[in-house]
């Protein structure tokens, strides 16, 4: 009966979890919402160090193109992970555009992060602070503005 026990337990945390899952609790969108601009902020960063170091580009156009490239990741992967339930697990153009101009407010706070940033300490510690920064807002304006329930 103890393994019995177990079993029924184990069973009624994964229908817990997947209830929770399913039903798309804030909390879980965050933490996928994180997930994806984790690997955004990978790709953002890797590519400004790369267009500032490499390159030799000036930071806010290294922060500009880094930016844009990462951006159309995180549309793809937020609509098809975090808000797939919102965007039926669909890409779409019009979606596309207004995620992209939803996300200029966290691009506004990205910039000016590491440009203020950049007289006070190294660049790149300034971008990981801007990478903080645009988080916030980011997830602000995609959760109540770009994929809120239709």
């Amino acid at each position: 009966t103890a393994k019995r026990n177990e079993m029924a337990l184990l069973s009624r945390l994964t229908s817990r979890l997947n209830a929770a899952w399913h039903e798309r609790a804030i909390a879980l969108k965050a933490m996928s919402f994180a997930a994806v601009g984790l690997i955004n902020s990978a790709v953002d960063f890797a590519l400004f160090s790369l267009g500032f170091y490499y390159f030799g580009l000036p930071i806010i156009t290294a922060n500009l193109v880094s930016w844009s490239i990462a951006v159309s990741g995180s549309y793809v992967m937020n609509s098809l992970t975090t808000f797939s339930h919102e965007s039926g697990g669909k890409l779409r153009l019009s979606s596309y555009v207004h995620f992209v101009l939803s996300q200029m407010a966290g691009l506004v706070a990205n910039t000016a992060t590491v440009f203020l940033a950049s007289y006070f300490m190294p660049v790149l510690v300034g971008k990981v602070l801007a990478i903080g920064a645009s988080f916030l807002v980011n997830f602000s304006v995609s959760h109540f503005v770009v994929f809120r329930k239709r």
